[in-house]
């Protein structure tokens, strides 16, 4: 089993989903902390080091709150019907410069039956997303090789939304349109619910992200970040 992820985690998100209600998270606190809180601070405090060797420009933060680990509750602010808490866990490891999810990093969701690992920049501001998009353009080999070769194509795929239409100042006839409609610059490689609560499993998520920097090398260098 995994010193840090036990299958406990999942019942407990399987049975947050089940009762998506204040009351029952109030009444079942000390479970999330047990099996979600505590053991994911100590893989961000274990990740640590093994992420300083990828780079030092991301960050390993265990604190409460604005750290590595996201919140378990939702931002209802634009959907105030929604239930008050996520039925997943967020861990991401995000570059110095950054503030928030939109920023280039390394990612672990855990979700019942949709575990994944996840590197790049989800949903980047109009500015940065603008820049990318100029240096795929302008770049589309050095972009293939960093998003499309078997080095990172034979363990990421490719996700996230995209445009329908090519973005304005962008030939619909450019060999990388397809990319360039992306809105989302993120790789994704799916994980079971047995391989996070196996052993080795710190390796494995270090060796992916190991896998994946390159591809997020190229981003921080689009962007004009150090990585």
């Amino acid at each position: 089993m995994s010193p840090h992820f036990s299958p406990e985690l999942f019942q407990f998100l399987e049975e947050l989903a089940q009762h998506n209600r204040k009351e029952w998270f109030d009444s079942h606190r000390d479970w999330y902390d047990r099996v979600v809180r505590e053991p994911a601070i100590r893989f961000i405090l274990d990740f640590a080091p093994r992420l300083a060797l990828i780079s030092g420009r991301f960050r390993a933060d265990p604190r409460k709150q604005g750290g590595s680990l996201f919140r378990i509750h939702r931002n209802r602010r634009f959907q105030p019907d929604a239930p008050p808490y996520k039925t997943h866990t967020g861990i991401q490891f995000r570059h110095e410069a950054g503030r928030d999810a939109h920023a280039p990093g390394f990612y672990l969701h855990l979700e019942p039956a949709s575990c994944f690992i996840g590197v790049g920049t989800w949903r980047p501001d109009s500015a940065t997303l603008r820049t990318i998009r100029q240096a795929i353009a302008s770049d589309p080999d050095g972009w293939r090789t960093a998003a499309h070769e078997s080095s990172f194509a034979g363990r990421f795929e490719l996700a996230g939304e995209s445009l329908k239409r090519p973005p304005t100042g962008f030939s619909g006839d450019h060999p990388s349109i397809d990319d360039l409609k992306r809105k989302d610059f993120i790789g994704l490689s799916a994980l079971t619910d047995s391989d996070v609560t196996g052993p080795g499993f710190l390796d494995r998520f270090a060796r992916t992200c190991h896998d994946g920097a390159p591809f997020v090398e190229w981003l921080c260098g689009a962007a004009e970040l150090e990585f």
